[in-house]
């Protein structure tokens, strides 16, 4: 056995021995509790603390009286529930009579406004472009020889009007500045 060894058993024997020295000493009485003098105030706690005691019985009995809370009403947090979609059936379409002549439907002319009428002088003569408002906002400047929305060719630019010409039927349609 080393040096180092035996001067470890020799510290854990002393540990064990201090140890055990001081569990001998702790006895197992039990203590005696002193009586503390009341302080000349207690009498007055004492009632205070009777009429705190009455006051949560009363308040128990009417707690117990009360009426139950109702059911919230209203959550604005949350939509109400619906029931499903009405279903809309269509009515059946009468088969069109032979008697009954068919009719298109009418289609609507856009909104345009003539709003200015500008002049170019060139070598070839007079250049005129025309401003249209048309019913978004939009403004369109145009010569002749333009299409418009797809519908219009411009035919004619005066110095106070356009001529326009429908495409899809054919009419011709006169724009004049206001």
């Amino acid at each position: 056995m080393t040096g180092a060894r035996f001067a470890a058993w020799i510290l854990g024997a002393a540990v064990c021995g201090a140890w055990l020295a001081s569990a001998a000493g702790v006895t197992r009485e039990a203590r005696v509790a002193r009586a503390t003098p009341r302080p000349p105030d207690a009498a007055q706690f004492d009632a205070l603390a009777a009429d705190v005691q009455a006051q949560a019985g009363r308040l128990r009995q009417r707690l117990a009286q009360a009426p139950a809370p109702r059911e919230i009403e209203r959550n604005p947090f949350r939509f109400a529930q619906r029931s499903g979609p009405a279903i809309r059936r269509a009515a059946p379409h009468a088969a069109p009579s032979p008697d009954m002549p068919f009719t298109p439907p009418e289609v609507r002319e856009p909104a345009l406004q003539l709003i200015g009428v500008a002049e170019t002088h060139t070598k070839d003569g007079v250049v005129r472009t025309a401003m249209i408002a048309g019913g978004y906002n939009d403004l369109m400047m145009v010569t002749v020889g333009q299409r418009i929305l797809g519908r219009y060719d411009i035919v004619a630019v005066g110095a106070d009007a356009v001529e326009l010409k429908d495409v899809q039927s054919g009419a011709t349609r006169r724009l004049i500045l206001q």
